[in-house]
């Protein structure tokens, strides 16, 4: 399977203009991230209420909060992958508070190197998640299936009195016979007795 290029959007929450300047060469150098930079917390519960992001990076602390609490909150949110940064002396204290909810942490002062292996293990984890959330949908999708293909014996017990099996065998020689999925022939038959 070849590998594929992603884009992933970054909401970087940073009131250090210096830090600002520094990452987003990094970004840019890499050539698929897509950067919102604020200032606050308060600046960056507005952003993603409005939009999800795949990447949100903290650089605690911040004029009005830590931080840790919105990193694990992004994460919690599902498809968004949180990265702390924090001064060297926090580090063990806060990695050990924020690590088991999902959020990575580096500490600082920080190397373009440990930035860049830091988001090549953000962007590995966003991939994991991603294949996870098409798992997910096609889980939902078959139960969906399944619900719809039950309400379509029921319909035959109740109207044809047919039994379970013969319900079953009904349906499943359907959409053999007409070569379309059972999904359709539940319809067709929910359609036809209106339920």
């Amino acid at each position: 399977m070849p590998l594929e290029e992603h884009t992933y959007s970054v909401l970087l929450v940073s009131a250090s203009e210096t830090f600002n300047a520094s990452m987003h060469p990094l970004f840019s150098e890499s050539g698929f991230f897509s950067v919102q930079t604020v200032p606050n917390i308060s600046a960056a519960k507005r952003e993603c209420a409005a939009r999800a992001y795949d990447f949100v990076i903290v650089n605690a602390p911040l004029p009005d909060d830590m931080g840790m609490r919105f990193a694990v909150d992004a994460c919690s949110s599902g498809g968004c992958v949180a990265l702390l940064l924090v001064r060297g002396e926090l580090y063990a204290q806060v990695s050990e508070k924020v690590m088991f909810q999902g959020v990575f942490t580096l500490a600082k002062p920080l190397s373009k190197s440990a930035v860049r292996t830091a988001l090549s293990w953000m962007a590995a984890a966003r991939e994991r998640m991603r294949k996870m959330e098409v798992k997910t949908v096609s889980i939902e999708e078959k139960m969906a299936e399944i619900r719809l293909v039950n309400r379509a014996k029921w319909a035959l017990i109740d109207r044809e009195k047919m039994s379970e099996p013969e319900a079953h065998r009904f349906i499943e020689k359907q959409a053999m016979d007409k070569c379309v999925p059972r999904r359709a022939i539940a319809e067709a038959i929910l359609r036809e007795y209106d339920t």
